[in-house]
């Protein structure tokens, strides 16, 4: 399953059509227990720095472009992710066990519910209901999928196309009838022995990119060549040795740092942005390696690309990333709760808690506002041996 998550299904893409999540519903499925996460928001920012939060022609229908998502070890963040995979898997072939197989409780009801939107002025609903486990394994009978729609007219906000999707004043379909597919998931490059990274060599932007990026992160790097003799191939070259990359694996990746390794993912996200390859993104971790500054300063070149209808997750324990001048709302922060068997992992958003503009996010999670801190009372009982 390992091999499964982190190589085989890493990334997704037959072209840049769009999709933009809105709002996630789960229960008993990996660790979320009534668990739920909105990317809409209320009321638009005056002078925000991320711009076109909204659909065009559509503007009172506002998503979060940029969802930064943060909290301590083992909340969920990944998982997140991991769910977002499997959602958009299964429009690419309908197929129902990728959810049954990660079902936490299988003589529980488990539920998914995603809204989200296209290229196309329409909210869809995807519903899952799955029964519990009556048989040795769960059959097609027991997972009751529909997916249903609503057109988003000029003055529509998202949650008044929600109530009519929770009135049931709406459309059915299928999902191959769902025009979406334009989605690239990134995790962290520990997370497998043979990880593949996604490159683009044949694009003229892709090569620049890389050695400005790689550069960046290790100063000795001298150059990234292409070599036009081989397929999918290039060089990063150093004073005294290289690095070949061939087909995304790196054939001697020992002379590479783990941060200049996720200059590599690096690169290609932000030459597909350029290119308009994909619309949605998830990456778990993906400056766990690099300097705070560079994270902030990539991450702002990021954030500037986000054009069009595209929507960006990024997961991170850097506490810098605070200082940005990012409006509130695109800060979450996930909080486990041992204590609490039913809701478990709780969302937090930042706007619900900071509402004038002079409020520091920072400070906030320095006096830990949000009760997101780690407990760190049994680490110092270790000192007391």
């Amino acid at each position: 399953m390992k091999r499964d998550y982190f190589a085989k299904s890493e990334q997704i893409y037959k072209g840049g059509r769009a999709m933009i999540i809105m709002d996630i519903k789960v229960d008993n499925i990996y660790a979320f227990k009534d668990f739920h996460i909105n990317m809409s928001y209320p009321k638009k920012i005056v002078n925000s720095t991320i711009e076109n939060e909204f659909l065009e022609e559509r503007t009172n229908f506002r998503y979060k472009k940029v969802n930064i998502i943060m909290g301590t070890n083992a909340t969920g963040k990944t998982t997140m992710g991991k769910l977002l995979m499997l959602f958009t898997n299964y429009l690419n072939d309908g197929g129902y066990k990728r959810f049954t197989n990660r079902i936490a409780d299988v003589k529980k009801a488990a539920k998914l519910q995603i809204d989200f939107v296209t290229n196309e002025n329409l909210l869809y609903r995807f519903e899952m209901n799955v029964g519990p486990k009556t048989q040795k394994s769960y059959t097609e009978e027991d997972v009751d999928i529909k997916i249903f729609y609503t057109p988003i007219e000029t003055r529509d906000s998202y949650e008044t196309c929600a109530s009519r999707l929770d009135m049931y004043e709406c459309e059915e379909t299928t999902y191959e009838k769902v025009n979406t597919n334009g989605w690239k998931f990134s995790y962290p490059i520990d997370s497998s022995g043979d990880k593949v990274y996604s490159t683009i060599e044949e694009n003229s932007k892709y090569i620049y990119i890389l050695q400005q990026i790689l550069k960046t992160l290790d100063s000795s790097v001298e150059e990234v060549v292409k070599v036009s003799e081989v397929e999918n191939t290039y060089v990063i070259k150093w004073k005294n040795c290289s690095a070949i990359i061939k087909d995304g694996k790196i054939a001697n990746g020992e002379v590479m740092s783990s941060g200049t390794k996720a200059g590599l993912e690096i690169s290609y996200i932000i030459t597909s942005l350029l290119c308009d390859m994909h619309d949605l993104y998830y990456c778990d971790e993906l400056f766990s390696y690099v300097n705070s500054d560079i994270e902030k300063a990539c991450l702002s070149i990021i954030i500037e690309k986000l054009s069009g209808r595209k929507q960006w997750f990024f997961t991170t324990h850097n506490s810098d990333i605070l200082d940005m001048q990012l409006p509130k709302h695109s800060f979450t922060f996930l909080k486990k709760d041992v204590n609490n068997e039913d809701d478990s992992i709780k969302c937090i958003a930042a706007s619900q808690y900071l509402k004038r503009s002079t409020d520091s996010l920072k400070h906030a999670v320095e006096n830990d506002l949000f009760c997101t801190a780690p407990e760190l009372h049994r680490l110092f009982e270790i000192a007391d041996l």
